[in-house]
Parts: structure tokens; sequence; C-alpha cells
């Protein structure tokens, strides 16, 4: 289909008054949320549920309010206080951005995309994601939700390519309002639809405030025809080896034996495998039989 919006400026109007009745509330979207606030916010949601991130997150904020203050302790850290997030090199690279944001640009969170982009663990959403929502600039922000409600609102696909493409660019960008501040409403009201109504599965379309305006729904809300898409497995997966190994050293008040390790996993060969990407990582570091947090 022809990826160009009907009504855009009816649309927009739509959807932000949609979202100021509907809005969670969350504390990185409060106007007292600084950009370091945001940023944290940012690497947490990546593939994590909002209500795993939200106890975590406030931990983290009320011990390390500034990336001045999170620079300044051993990246281990960074990792302990993660806790059980998921994928925690986020955590490796949260401190090393706050390293480079603080031997940098002082202590502050820089408002440019492309200097954003260049701190460690940033990429292009995230970097757009902050420039947007810390500072109100006017960029298109391409999250999970975001592709997924364009592919069906403007698209008429049910999901978004597996990748983001060139021409999924071009269309966010196409459909950004002028004024940054009414852009910026856009951006995280399209999130929001996202999460709240045009859902990944079990959407809930009869609630979607732009129902009407949706090309998915026009066509009949025919099924994904791209490729299949890989879903991932835990039990028993190297994720979950590497995540129990990394438990054991995190909750201990310091090192550990690695026989103590054999505790959390009992497949040797699996087990050594995964200690090996640990210590490769960075996220744990050996001394002699002993092994601890970086």
């Amino acid at each position: 289909m022809e990826d160009r919006p009907r009504e855009p400026d009816a649309l927009v109007d739509t959807l932000v008054r949609w979202y100021d009745g509907h809005a969670r509330d969350l504390p990185w979207r409060a106007s007292s949320a600084s950009p370091w606030a945001v940023l944290v916010s940012e690497l947490m949601l990546q593939q994590t549920p909002v209500a795993r991130v939200l106890p975590v997150y406030a931990a983290w904020l009320d011990r390390w309010p500034t990336p001045a203050s999170l620079a300044a302790e051993a990246p281990g850290e960074a990792v302990r206080a993660w806790g059980r997030l998921g994928y925690p090199r986020r955590a490796l690279r949260l401190h090393a951005a706050s390293v480079a944001i603080t031997e940098r640009y002082g202590g502050r969170v820089p408002s440019d995309v492309a200097e954003l982009r260049a701190l460690p663990g940033v990429g292009d959403y995230t970097a757009a994601a902050v420039a947007v929502f810390a500072f109100g600039r006017r960029h298109a922000v391409l999250d999970t939700n975001v592709r997924r409600v364009l592919a069906r609102l403007v698209r008429g696909e049910e999901l978004p390519p597996a990748s983001v493409t060139r021409a999924e660019r071009d269309l966010a960008e196409r459909l950004l309002p002028p004024d940054e501040p009414t852009a910026v409403t856009w951006s995280i009201a399209l999130m929001e639809l996202g999460a709240l109504r045009c859902r990944a599965s079990a959407p809930r379309c009869d609630d979607c405030p732009v129902r009407d305006r949706c090309a998915w729904r026009a066509a009949g809300y025919p099924a994904y025809a791209g490729p299949p898409r890989r879903v991932q497995q835990w039990a028993g997966t190297d994720r979950q080896c590497r995540g129990r190994l990394l438990a054991i050293v995190r909750e201990a008040e310091g090192s550990v034996p690695l026989e103590r390790l054999a505790q959390a996993w009992t497949e040797e060969e699996q087990r050594e495998r995964c200690l090996r990407s640990l210590l490769d990582d960075g996220l744990l570091v050996t001394s002699g039989d002993r092994v601890a947090l970086p």
C-alpha cells in the first residue's frame, strides 16, 4: 500500500487527544525527570516490560541520580543493581555511558542525536528517544510499538519487517507534526497506542481511537506474510545458564569460589561455555580460583 497517511492533521489531533486522556503515569515521563533519568529508563526498557523496570529504575536513580554518581562506582555495582532485568550487558553499557558523559560533557547528558549516538550502548532508537523525550526535539522515534502501529495504520500490514527499513524511517519522518511540542506528544502517543491498544497479540481494535483510519482494519486484518519470526526460548538455554551463574556472584558479598557455580548449573560443558562468555563480556572477572563482579 502507499505509505502516506490519510488526513494527517486529523490523525495527529485524534491520537494526541486520546493520549492526553489515557497516558500511563510513568516516572520517566514526569516533567521533573532529568535527561539522565530518561536515558536510564530507555536502556532498562529495552526488551523488558514496564512492570519489571519500575522498581529497579526507582532504586537506581535513588542511588545514582546523576551520571557522575554512577561513574564514580565500579562497573560491577551497576551489574549488581541491575538485578534480574535480563540482558545485563546493558548495565555495563549504562555505566560506560555515565563515564563518557562525565568525562566528555561535564556530567550533563548531551541533547544532540549524534553525540548521544556516540555514547556506549546508545543506538539510533535510544539517541532519538532521549533527544525527543528529554529535550523536546523533533525526531522520529521507532521502537517496536511505533513500528507495529505504523505498519497497521498506514501500510495495512499486521507486523513490520524484522529490522528497521529506510521506508519505515521515511514514513515516520513524513508523519511527524512540524512543531516540536506536538511532534513529541505524537511520538509518545504512538508508543502508548502500541502498548495499550495496538498490541502484538490480541490487539484491542474496538477500543482504538484511530480504528476508522486504520489500513489494516480496512483490509480485513490480513495475517503477517513475511519470514517466520524467531521465538526466543528460555528454559535450558545459555541465557538461562548465564543468568544463574551471574546471580550467584551478584548476590554474594565479594568473590566466590568457582566451584560454587556448579551449584547453579550442573551441566559442565554448558556451564563452562557460559562462564567464558560472561568473562568475555566483562560481566565477571576471575582471580585464581575465584570469580567476582568487575
